[in-house]
């Protein structure tokens, strides 16, 4: 498991010393000194809405609210995620009784680390912020920020530079001589050591991928016989990278997906190829 994991990056973040540095280095404008609040996979559910799990979830000294995704997978979706992640945060601050104003206490921003260009200009960093059409100069003032990180950048300005190299520790690219890289590799190394920690990230990552199973299924019965393939394959992949051992990956296989012991032993061959 990498740092693009999301249960292993919301424990790294977890270390509130690295997750104050990210959050500088994402957003050097916002100089923030203190973490007050710090939730990984923070669940956010809304009566008759779709439920949703931040990351990390963060409130510093200032108030302003800070919530950090990592994304692997281009789903074709980003803007509208993103525009309901900011809805949901706002849910959680303005409570019954309180004022509209009172949002104003707690600027959100949402940093959205991908490992794909969604907007495809090869930016390290988009910004994005409410503004009027017929003067970009005149804000909305809603105090609502998103940026979303492209892993994949070549080229960087001068105040992208702090973030380069976790975006390359995003590609496996590990910068030895950085002393933040550094740090996020030894808390790496010391959550995998942990046993508890391990067996939490290895139910989260299995319990992940029986919901893809099961959505593959759900799939199966309209006749999406290539979603079954590529659910297989992402379930083999997954359990594999765990260092779960083959006889009990094609027992998953089976019993995720109704297949014989054949048939799962050639998808598990067809995996190797």
């Amino acid at each position: 498991m990498t740092i693009t994991s999301d249960p292993l990056f919301g424990m790294v973040m977890e270390n509130k010393a690295i997750c104050l540095e990210l959050i500088n280095r994402a957003l050097p404008r916002l100089r923030a000194t203190q973490i007050v609040q710090l939730v990984t996979q923070k669940d956010i559910n809304v009566a008759a809405a779709r439920r949703v799990r931040y990351d990390v979830y963060v409130r510093d000294e200032h108030g302003n609210i800070i919530v950090i995704e990592m994304q692997v997978a281009d789903k074709q979706n980003l803007p509208y995620r993103l525009r309901y992640y900011q809805e949901q945060i706002d849910h959680g601050v303005l409570l019954p009784g309180k004022n509209y104003q009172d949002l104003g206490d707690h600027p959100t921003y949402v940093i959205m680390f991908c490992d794909f260009d969604y907007y495809g200009r090869g930016w390290a960093r988009y910004t994005f912020e409410n503004t009027c059409r017929r003067d970009p100069t005149l804000k909305l003032g809603d105090q609502r920020t998103v940026v979303v990180f492209n892993a994949l950048a070549k080229k960087f300005k001068k105040d992208e530079e702090p973030i380069k190299d976790f975006l390359a520790l995003m590609r496996n690219q590990v910068d030895n001589k950085s002393k933040f890289i550094t740090t996020i590799q030894d808390e790496i190394a010391r959550v995998k050591q942990d046993p508890e920690r391990r067996r939490g990230f290895m139910k989260f990552e299995l319990e992940l991928m029986d919901a893809r199973a099961a959505g593959i299924k759900e799939g199966m019965k309209k006749g999406e016989a290539k979603g079954k393939i590529e659910g297989i394959h992402a379930l083999i992949h997954t359990l594999r990278a765990l260092d779960i051992d083959e006889a009990v990956i094609k027992q998953k296989v089976m019993s995720s997906f109704n297949l014989s012991e054949q048939e799962a032993t050639q998808y598990l061959k067809d995996t190797k190829d």
